[in-house]
């Protein structure tokens, strides 16, 4: 993982200014409701994987109260096939574990199907669709190196 040295103990981590980022990297050959889907599961993964990332219920002036969201920004970035492989490579070459979304995705119905979808093909051989990650803010900026933020 990340070297835990970034974040200074008496640092919320849900306080800005933020020693870390969440990014979500987008093909953008994508229809825009795949953008939608992929940006929506890639959120959950960071959000699964890194719980000390959600905040707080949420509460209305009526004492209703709702679910918690991730509690910082998450930026969203698109760029080519090629931009997406060098992404996860750099990624996993700093330590960080992406969460990824692949072509054959979209056509799976639920969790496990995704997961077969992904199981018996090399690493460097996935079609990526999208990608998210969260860490240390210049190392995610070294990442998606090449991307540019989502119209």
């Amino acid at each position: 993982m990340y070297d835990d040295n970034v974040f200074d103990d008496n640092q919320d981590l849900l306080t800005p200014p933020f020693a870390t980022k969440i990014a979500i990297l987008l093909r953008d050959d994508l229809a825009a409701w795949q953008r939608m889907n992929v940006t929506a599961f890639l959120a959950a993964g960071i959000a699964a994987a890194n719980p000390e990332l959600v905040g707080e219920d949420y509460r209305d002036g009526d004492g209703g109260t709702y679910l918690p969201l991730l509690g910082m920004p998450v930026l969203v970035f698109e760029g080519s096939a090629q931009n997406l492989a060098n992404a996860r490579s750099r990624a996993v070459s700093r330590g960080l574990r992406p969460a990824i979304y692949t072509d054959d995705m979209f056509k799976t119905g639920y969790d496990a199907a995704n997961r077969a979808a992904t199981a018996d093909i090399p690493a460097e051989e996935l079609n990526l669709v999208g990608l998210a990650v969260h860490g240390p803010k210049n190392g995610v900026d070294k990442i998606l190196k090449g991307a540019h933020l989502h119209p």
